[in-house]
Parts: C-alpha cells; structure tokens; sequence
C-alpha cells in the first residue's frame, strides 16, 4: 500500500517534554521533509518553533488490532454505511485519537447460515482501501490485517484471494468455537452475539451448533491453511485468546509473532517463555477488567506479563491506557512503548515507533488534564493531520 505523501515543511517543537525510549527530557525535536533531523536538550523556543510550554511529545501510536473500520462501514446490524465515507470518518477519528499508523483488521471466514451470518466483504474493502490511500485521501497510514476465523466455512477460499501485492501485514488465527478461549462461558456469548444479531434463544442454539459443525469439518484444515496464507503473503502471524499452555505450544509451532488478548495469566506467562509477546486491549486497563471475564490486563503489566496495547474497539483508548499503565510502572517510556515501539517491532515497521533521529516525523503533542491525557497536535510524516 501507498503511504501518505511526506511533508517538505519543517516541524520544530521546542520546550516539550520529550518521551524517548529510555527517558524523558525538555528538549526539542526537529523534522524535515517528513523524517526526525535532529533532538537538542532545553528550553529554549528557536524562532522558526512551536513552543509546546512543557507538553509531551511522544511518538505517533502504532495500533496493530482495531475494529474500528468494521464500526464505520456496519454502524447498525445489517446496516451498510457506504464505504468511502466510512474509511475517511475512520481515519480522521483515528487521527485525532494519536494513532499515526494502523492495521485494519478485516475478517476472511464466512457464515452463510442463520441469523447470525458474517458475510464475505474483506477482499472488496481490502481494494477499497488500497485505492482511497492510493489517492492521498488518508491523514496517517493504513496497513491490513485479515482477522482468519478458523471456524467458518469459506476461509480458505476468502484467503486465497489475496497476495503479496495486497502487502497484509498482520494475520491472526481466531477460533471462535463456543466453549473455549473468549468464549468458554456460553452465556458469556450469548450475551454479546444476541444483543448484538438480535438472536432468539433458538437461533442462538442454532447458531452455536453451526459453529460446532464448521469447527469439527473444518477446523484443523483452516488453521494449517491459514499459517501457511500468512507466509505466502509474507504477514506477521499471531495468535488470538490464547487460553492454555497447551495453546501457547501450538501457536509458537505455528510461527506466531504476539498474542492478541490472552485470557488467562498461565497462557500470558507462557507466551513470556516461549518468546511470544504479549499484546492486550486498552479498553480492558482503562475499565480496569475485560468486559469477557477474562484477565485483567493491568494484573498482567503488574506481573511483568505485558508488552503490547491495541485500542480494540475504543481507539481513543489507546493514548489513555498508557498513561495508566504508566501509572502503574512509574515509567512513562516503558508505557509509551507499549503503544509505539513495542507494536512497530512486532510489525516489522523499523522506520517508526520512537523519537529518534532519522526515524518517521509521526509526532504527537499531549497536555494532561488531571489523570487524562489530552492531545493538541498530531503530525504524521512531518504532516499535521489533527
């Protein structure tokens, strides 16, 4: 995918609070032509600066898993916003929440039965997205994600249609059988899928039968398929609600890179083991549980079991929950990672994710309002986009 055109405007941020990836420092940092020139210590404002009267300026958010997207273009059930102006109102608000880079996730896996089927629509909105970026129209950059949901019917077939020229960066390997993982609670499920299909209880017990059904024909086939997708397209692969050493074991024989949202402390602490890192969501530290029942991802960076925050579904999230982590560390620099270095490297992305000289000018300005952070200006390549 094309990425936004750099700005030949020079930035100057002087009097800031620096966040590098080790330290914070008053100081001021310097982007020409779309990348970091130079990093000075002190206070003084040079006449061509933006004097930032001691706000952070941290590196622009990386964010690796978001539905978001999905929001836009399906704001109701079965309704369908057109797509164009849901991708722009998606990366504006992505914009003005810090988040400089993206990865969409799409879902690849459908379910034609029932009320609560999922439709084919990845390969279309994939397109979609390539073309608006293609014509400049997005503030920050998009990547792609494809969310491959083992338990469907057309998994394979949906992946299939995508190649290295669609440059995935991330596929994720979700199950999403009834009984195990997110949804070992089964009322926990019915909770979420049939508030948000609007399910009677008997489509509902029909729905989670189909779900068995596609699991026991298709399941193993889907996932062997699915790893070996992610190579031929040259994606970073992860894992999702890993639950069970026993799981962590499969998704290191499969190659994954990070795990999405563990759901018990046993698999985050294998993951740790195995040299997988360990990624969860901001909602879950910002509301201080996951709304599944699952583990709490604050308990997780209080035991070291943390390296990775994804916005999941609240992108302004994302900023927040590092300043809570932060909190919680007593290290601002090792929070903002979390949202910045830490999901760059996961990505492969070694040109962003700290202030460093020769790096990407993705650049955000942050005051603070009590216990919140409160952003007032984001530059993406050099470029101001909120």
């Amino acid at each position: 995918m094309t990425i936004p055109t750099a700005s030949k405007d020079i930035v100057c941020l002087s009097n800031a609070r620096l966040v590098l990836p080790t330290r914070v420092h008053t100081g001021c940092i310097r982007i020409e032509q779309g990348v970091i020139t130079n990093i000075t210590e002190g206070s003084d404002v040079p006449t061509d600066a933006v004097d930032c009267q001691g706000d952070y300026v941290i590196p622009g958010l990386v964010e690796l898993h978001t539905d978001n997207l999905e929001r836009h273009i399906e704001p109701r059930p079965s309704v369908d916003w057109p797509h164009l102006p849901a991708l722009i109102a998606h990366d504006a608000e992505l914009a003005s929440t810090g988040i400089t880079t993206v990865f969409d996730a799409l879902r690849v896996g459908s379910i034609h039965e029932g009320k609560a089927r999922f439709l084919e629509y990845a390969r279309g909105l994939a397109d979609e997205l390539a073309a608006a970026n293609a014509a400049g129209l997005f503030k920050i950059n998009h990547y792609v994600h494809l969310r491959a949901e083992i338990c469907s019917d057309t998994l394979l077939e949906e992946m299939a249609t995508f190649g290295p020229d669609d440059h995935i960066g991330i596929v994720s390997l979700m199950d999403h059988t009834p009984g195990q993982r997110q949804f070992r609670d089964l009322a926990v499920l019915k909770n979420y899928i049939a508030k948000k299909r609007g399910l009677s209880d008997a489509e509902f017990d029909a729905h989670v039968a189909n779900l068995y059904r596609m699991q026991k024909t298709h399941g193993a086939e889907h996932e062997r398929g699915a790893v070996q997708e992610a190579k031929r397209y040259g994606a970073v692969l992860a894992s999702h609600d890993d639950t069970t050493s026993k799981h962590v074991a499969t998704s290191l024989s499969n190659g994954v890179s990070f795990a999405e949202f563990p759901t018990k402390k046993e698999a985050a602490q294998s993951c740790r083991d195995a040299g997988i890192a360990v990624m969860m969501g901001a909602p879950n530290i910002v509301r201080g549980a996951s709304h599944s029942g699952n583990v709490s991802a604050a308990d997780l960076a209080r035991d070291d079991l943390l390296d990775i925050v994804s916005s999941d579904y609240v992108p302004s999230a994302l900023l927040l929950s590092a300043f809570q982590l932060s909190s919680i560390w007593q290290n601002l620099p090792r929070a903002i990672a979390c949202v910045t270095a830490n999901p760059a490297k996961a990505a492969r992305l070694a040109d962003r994710g700290s202030l460093d000289v020769g790096l990407r000018g993705d650049v955000v300005r942050v005051t603070s309002y009590g216990n919140t952070p409160v952003i007032r200006g984001v530059w993406c390549q050099g470029q101001r986009v909120s």
